[in-house]
């Protein structure tokens, strides 16, 4: 598998970043998520897969001789940075984290990579913040994610459009960093492309009304409706609104949106939507559905094999550097997580401990077909898919 790996990770953190689990039997690691707000249907299962991968790895007896990884929760809502700053500080100074899998939304992550992990020294690997600005954040080298950015999002969305003909949409977001960043990558691209915008215009979460955006929208007209929000929160209520009214029957859905409980409250009025969501196909896909059917876990939910793949690269990042500290996560993460190496699937962890204690060297593919390629980036792919008979259906991959 070919990698590429264009960023230089420092070698140094502050005093007091390394905590002493590097001689203890318990090392604990942060699972910060939005267990309530807009994606709470989501965020169980992502915190189950993430937590799948550390069972693996504890269970496998391999890991730093006897060492146990221990995740903590945190909850991050998913759109109120103080509330999730919170839970990250905890997190660090009662909880002894050594590292974060999360956190989840763009907006959040931000606050918790700024407020808590650059001042404590503590990495962090997110599974889903996807907004273009976090490629630049001052992280300090801190900074990993399993999940592409909407820049590259901006650009599928913008060429399925192409393919299906349609040069005229309506569009709105969630009045976030998530919802910005997004509606601003998929407007440079379609526009670039020669498509018309009728309307682009934010959206509040957890409104009880949203007949007023919809009256907008439809008057500025548009061959469909792009949302690009929250599947539980304004999202869903925008498309409820709309087919209420017979503003817009047809919808084009970014990766928030994605979710079996807006399928199965909505699917069956949405036929022939579309959208796009980080996902992958091949062996470490076809893996990571093979260990979630056998633990019980939900697999097939949003995010799912990026949350794993995140706590894996985090556990193994730290084998690699002998010890299950904040600074072994910082300097060893993407040299596991790209190649040279024998490649690496899920179900596979226990292997790669061994490889990594044999003074080998290891490239994880994971679920996702894992390539870090930048300073808190990832290559990743998209499952663009249709809503047929009230269900998703793969169209291709992207």
């Amino acid at each position: 598998m070919k990698k590429m790996l264009l960023a230089s990770v420092a070698t140094v953190l502050t005093a007091g970043t390394a905590f002493a689990a590097s001689h203890s039997s318990e090392a604990k690691i942060g699972v910060i998520l939005g267990f309530t707000g807009p994606i709470e249907s989501l965020t169980p299962m992502m915190a189950d897969s993430a937590e799948l991968a550390l069972k693996e790895v504890n269970d496998s007896g391999m890991f730093l001789d006897g060492v146990t990884l221990t995740p903590v929760r945190a909850d991050s809502t998913c759109v109120d940075a103080a509330a999730a700053t919170a839970g990250a500080e905890r997190l660090v100074t009662t909880d002894g984290v050594v590292a974060i899998m999360g956190a989840d939304c763009s907006g959040v992550t931000g606050a918790v990579l700024s407020n808590v992990a650059v001042p404590n020294g503590i990495p962090m690997v997110s599974p889903s913040a996807t907004s273009p600005g976090l490629s630049t954040a001052e992280d300090n080298g801190l900074f990993f994610r399993t999940a592409p950015s909407d820049a590259r999002q901006g650009e599928v969305l913008s060429g399925i459009l192409a393919d299906k003909g349609i040069t005229s949409v309506a569009v709105t977001y969630t009045n976030n960093d998530y919802g910005k960043g997004l509606s601003d990558s998929f407007i440079s691209n379609f526009e670039a492309s020669g498509g018309t915008v009728t309307l682009n215009t934010p959206h509040e979460d957890n409104k009880a009304d949203y007949s007023a955006e919809i009256g907008a929208l439809a008057s500025a007209g548009g061959d469909l409706l792009v949302v690009l929000g929250y599947s539980d929160s304004g999202g869903k209520g925008m498309i409820q609104a709309a087919l209420d009214t017979g503003a817009f029957d047809t919808f084009m859905l970014g990766d928030g949106m994605y979710g079996d409980a807006l399928v199965a409250e909505l699917g069956g009025d949405m036929e022939g939507s579309f959208g796009a969501v980080p996902w992958s196909e091949g062996a470490g896909a076809d893996a990571f559905k093979t260990v979630t059917d056998a633990a019980g876990i939900n697999g097939e939910s949003s995010f799912t094999r990026e949350s794993y793949d995140a706590a894996a690269l985090i556990a193994l990042a730290m084998m690699a550097g002998g010890e299950a500290t904040s600074t072994a996560v910082k300097d060893n993460l993407l040299a596991v997580a790209n190649g040279p190496g024998e490649e690496i699937l899920p179900g596979e962890l226990g292997k790669a401990l061994q490889i990594l204690k044999d003074g080998g060297e290891i490239d994880y593919v994971g679920a996702t077909n894992v390539e870090l390629i930048g300073p808190g980036e990832a290559a990743g792919s998209y499952r663009y898919y249709t809503i047929t008979n009230g269900a998703f259906e793969t169209v291709d991959f992207r």
